[in-house]
């Protein structure tokens, strides 16, 4: 079985890499990316006999077409940006495809390629990571066990940064967008745009974490879930999670330099210079962005002192009476399921285990052996079913 991980020098995508050569069916993996420099310190720090690395460039289609041809499937852990592209490149190559998400808007647009990956004999897994990804199997395995649902409701609970930390907790372009753009929500049975930051609750979580403050945020967990389980009479579902684990200061910091246009895609001229305002931001903010070298060899917290939980939370009914799935995925160390889980998606679709077309991940995967699975890497899941609400 060969795998190639598009961006696996990145943050994501090193924690995938890393789960993909510890897998005993997994025969080669490919680390392919334009940072040869990352993807040398992942090399030496993995120091795997499976793993091979090149350099890639996602605007060169012929030669990803190419490398993708040589693999069973790919792992997309590059910028949601590309998703398309790198499905278009999978289509040619005739390889299933998997990513970490297409932020709601995305997704759909993804969705529209089902018939040409179904009639290429390919099949393609939107949104494995750790959300979207957990929460959509999670809400299958109670969907299956429900005979209607009233509301699936997401709570992405992360353990808070020492106060004054600037740091982003990953891709800062994925932040800039959850952060300023208009978070879907499915509610009375229809979409509807929220503004962000708002809607704020407070969830109890699994152990140290406790209560958090939670708020909207566009997610693509959103723009399935309510198509996927229709004919169960869903009427409710949104996601969300506290300022995305970083310090409720830096993401206030952002949003002031959203307001002052700094969040701009359209060119301006400085100093006779064309930049975008954008991209101007992200570059200035690289050096808060933790290196995947850092996130793959940060040490995980002590048992008890969760770092990360995400939540399933499924009200519906059984034979007329009310009942309510609280399911958690739990890990000690926060990152770690945005890698484990694309990789292990990977691997069931090298071994022809999802059927051909483009599916979002509730859909895709038989949630027992696929949690079953997780528990190898110490992400665990807690289930906690109350009847007669």
């Amino acid at each position: 079985m060969r795998i190639v991980v598009l961006g696996g020098a990145g943050k994501m995508g090193a924690m995938a890499v890393e789960d993909l050569v510890i897998n005993p069916r997994v025969d080669e993996v490919i680390l392919a990316d334009r940072d040869m420099e990352g993807a040398a310190a992942i090399a030496g720090y993995l120091d795997s006999p499976k793993l091979t690395i090149t350099e890639s460039d996602l605007n060169d289609h012929d030669a990803l077409v190419a490398l993708l041809e040589t693999a069973d499937a790919c792992l997309n852990a590059t910028v949601y940006y590309t998703n398309m592209k790198v499905m278009e490149a999978c289509l040619d190559a005739g390889t299933h495809y998997t990513d970490m998400g297409g932020l709601f808007h995305g997704t759909l647009k993804q969705l529209e390629l089902t018939d040409r990956f179904a009639e290429a004999g390919v099949s393609a897994v939107l949104g494995m990571g750790s959300a979207p990804g957990a929460p959509n199997i999670l809400a299958r395995y109670a969907a299956d066990r429900l005979d209607t649902i009233d509301a699936i409701k997401i709570y992405d609970g992360v353990k808070p940064p020492p106060p004054g930390t600037m740091k982003f907790t990953y891709a800062a372009p994925t932040i800039i967008d959850e952060l300023t753009q208009q978070p879907m929500v499915f509610r009375d049975g229809e979409f509807i745009a929220c503004e962000p930051l708002t809607e704020f609750e407070d969830y109890p979580f699994a152990g140290s974490l406790g209560n958090l403050p939670m708020h909207l945020s566009l997610h693509s967990e959103v723009a399935t879930l309510p198509v996927s389980f229709a004919d169960k009479g869903i009427q409710e579902c949104f996601f969300k999670i506290n300022y995305w684990g970083m310090d409720r200061g830096i993401v206030e910091k952002v949003r002031v330099l959203a307001e002052f246009g700094f969040d701009g895609t359209d060119p301006i001229s400085v100093g006779g210079v064309e930049v975008s305002p954008r991209d101007f931001t992200i570059e200035m903010m690289g050096d808060f962005v933790p290196s995947a070298y850092e996130m793959l060899t940060a040490p995980a917290n002590e048992p008890g002192d969760w770092a990360k939980e995400i939540v399933s939370d499924v009200t519906g009914t059984i034979d007329g009476e009310p009942v309510r799935y609280r399911m958690g995925v739990l890990t000690l160390k926060g990152a770690l399921p945005t890698g484990t889980l694309p990789a292990r998606a990977a691997t069931w679709m090298a071994a022809d285990k999802v059927a051909p077309g483009v599916h979002p991940p509730e859909l895709a995967f038989d949630p027992e052996p696929f949690l079953k699975e997780l528990e190898e890497r110490g992400i665990e899941t807690q289930i906690t079913v109350t009847e007669g609400l």
